[in-house]
């Protein structure tokens, strides 16, 4: 029998993780992380190849978990603490739950035929109005909030100056500006047509997209709505060079380190914050780690000391954070988070999964997001809507950042979602139109 690329992740998976938690519970930190961080590579490759996608889900997804289990079993601070054996059970689960979810969904559905974007006009200028009334939106709410604060967090020598700026419901407005890059790509995918006009409305809303995550000092808005543009680009151009990436590093670095001096961290207090072992390791290194492998450590403090699960309230924070009820039932806002140091407060994608439910949260919550990330996966195989590819560029972010975020519980990303289905209304309305009148003939027959 042939050993297929699917068949072969199912034979490593399971021996790489029971290998990798002895090796850490022995205290072989180094070839513990090397071993996960392998395999995170290897099936990444797997994934590359039966896809041909850079910007795959699945490899995505095995990138960013296995390989960020890997990369804090590396134990290179003081924070990090061994870890329970449910813990391990729990990162295991999720990532075999979620690719059991995916395969299945796309086994033996035959070979979806690649569909590229054709140029558009129509479907052209629909993107290009929704350019330009986000960036609208986004610069009048951002000008709103900072006449009502009367600062602005580039500015200012306030604390944590993102989220003491921000207005409850306003902010997810004004960050709206980073879909702009990404929009901008499908325009140029779909546009026959160019004019001065044009040319200068896009440079000017990518500027806006640029700009106010610096004002807002907030790196993490910055490398969203970047990382979101380029993921477009390779979903729609399958096409990169090693200028191409040096370029991207050369632009962005210089940003990162200016957005990271506005705000107020100097080296010393964030090695202090971050109490590596080896104090010589550059601070440029020091912080993606701390950023990565300390999520992982947040969720092991509340697995050993998480006492009562919540049964569904953490992962409904979008829907009491959207419909206004934190303001009625502030009571519901109350669950304790446990982290490490008070100042790294990211989470892993399923931090809330299991705070709700236990063990049974994350497989519940791996289903779900590989049964999601294969059917996205599909449409834009068969669909050619550009939407699509929007949508597939917000799930690449989601879960090649699975280490960083609860995501799914954030308001913000269920905001996103929504502006996304509003988007794909507006653009594909003779398809909706023509889909709900089928659904309505059915219904009447």
């Amino acid at each position: 029998m042939k050993i297929t690329g699917i068949r072969l992740q199912y034979i490593t998976i399971l021996p790489t993780f029971f290998v990798s938690m002895g090796l850490n519970f022995a205290g072989y930190y180094t070839l513990s992380g090397i071993i996960l961080m392998a395999e995170a590579i290897f099936l990444y490759i797997l994934c590359y190849q039966a896809s041909g996608s850079l910007v795959n889900l699945k490899g995505l997804f095995t990138i960013s978990w296995v390989g960020g289990i890997g990369i804090a079993c590396l134990r290179l601070s003081y924070l990090q603490r061994q870890w329970e054996v449910l813990t391990w059970i729990c990162f295991f689960l999720a990532y075999l739950c979620f690719v059991l979810a995916y395969d299945i969904f796309t086994w033996k559905k035959g070979q979806a035929v690649k569909l590229e974007l054709e140029k558009n006009d129509e479907k052209a200028r629909k993107v290009f109005r929704m350019i330009r009334f986000i960036t609208i939106i986004s610069l009048l709410t951002f000008a709103f909030t900072a006449i009502v604060r009367g600062w602005v967090p580039l500015f200012s020598y306030k604390p944590h100056g993102y989220s003491t700026f921000s207005l409850s419901g306003v902010h997810y407005f004004v960050i709206s500006c980073i879909l702009v890059p990404a929009l901008t790509v499908i325009f140029i995918k779909l546009n026959k047509n160019w004019s001065k006009k044009i040319f200068v409305w896009l440079v000017f809303s990518n500027a806006v997209a640029v700009i106010v995550p610096i004002v807002l000092v907030s790196r993490f808005q910055l490398l969203f709505g970047v990382g979101l543009g380029v993921i477009l680009y390779l979903s729609l151009y399958h096409k990169l060079t090693w200028k191409m990436i040096l370029l991207f590093f050369l632009v962005l670095i210089p940003v990162y380190v200016l957005v990271t001096m506005a705000r107020r961290h100097d080296v010393a207090y964030l090695n202090y914050i971050f109490m590596m072992r080896n104090e010589q390791i550059p601070i440029f290194i020091t912080q993606p780690y701390i950023y990565v492998a300390n999520n992982f450590e947040n969720f092991n403090l509340m697995v050993r000391y998480l006492t009562e699960h919540s049964y569904g309230l953490r992962m409904l924070f979008p829907v009491i954070a959207l419909t206004g009820m934190k303001f009625v039932f502030p009571q519901l806002m109350n669950q304790y988070l446990w982290f490490t140091r008070i100042e790294l407060t990211t989470l892993t994608v399923f931090y809330d999964a299991y705070y709700d439910f236990g063990v049974f949260g994350i497989v519940l919550v791996g289903l779900v997001i590989g049964l999601a990330s294969a059917v996205i996966t599909r449409w834009i195989r068969n669909n050619k809507s550009p939407i699509a590819y929007f949508l597939h560029g917000q799930m690449a972010i989601y879960l090649g950042l699975a280490f960083f975020s609860t995501w799914f519980s954030n308001p913000t990303t269920w905001f996103f979602f929504g502006l996304t289905t509003f988007m794909f209304i507006y653009i594909e309305y003779p398809y909706v139109k023509a889909l709900l009148q089928k659904v309505k003939g059915g219904k009447n027959a």
